[in-house]
């Protein structure tokens, strides 16, 4: 846990916390969206391209429920992180996460500094 005076405000804790609420119940209710697209019945589409769009266009709404379903699980661990006070520590180095970065990334984990190592050390990976 963070001492006070480095952590964030009582106040921009609750705006932080009401974002990730908000997108949970944003994420939640497309969700149903497309799982309710996902299992109407379809009719017969006799033209092969007709039939080629709904595949294409079926193809890309899972992979979109794919995502939305991975940062679901973000959300629910940065609002679990808020309960137990450690919200907005870094978990590499421990350090105050920036109310900025939290601010574009609510769900963030690292502190900048640690997060580009880690993007440094990804990039690494990949060209070998």
């Amino acid at each position: 846990m963070l001492p006070t005076d480095e952590y964030l405000s009582k106040e921009e804790l609750q705006t932080l916390k009401g974002v990730l609420e908000e997108q949970l119940e944003t994420l939640i209710s497309q969700s149903r969206e497309a799982v309710s697209t996902l299992t109407e019945v379809r009719e017969n589409d006799a033209d092969p391209l007709d039939l080629a769009v709904t595949e294409s266009n079926r193809d890309f709404t899972l992979r979109m429920a794919d995502r939305e379903r991975r940062l679901l699980g973000k959300i629910r661990y940065a609002l679990e992180r808020i309960q137990n006070g450690e919200y907005g520590a870094c978990e590499s180095c421990g350090e105050p996460i920036t109310y900025g970065r939290l601010m574009a990334r609510p769900v963030a984990t690292l502190c900048i500094d640690c997060k580009t190592e880690a993007e440094q050390v990804e990039r690494r990976k990949r060209v070998f």
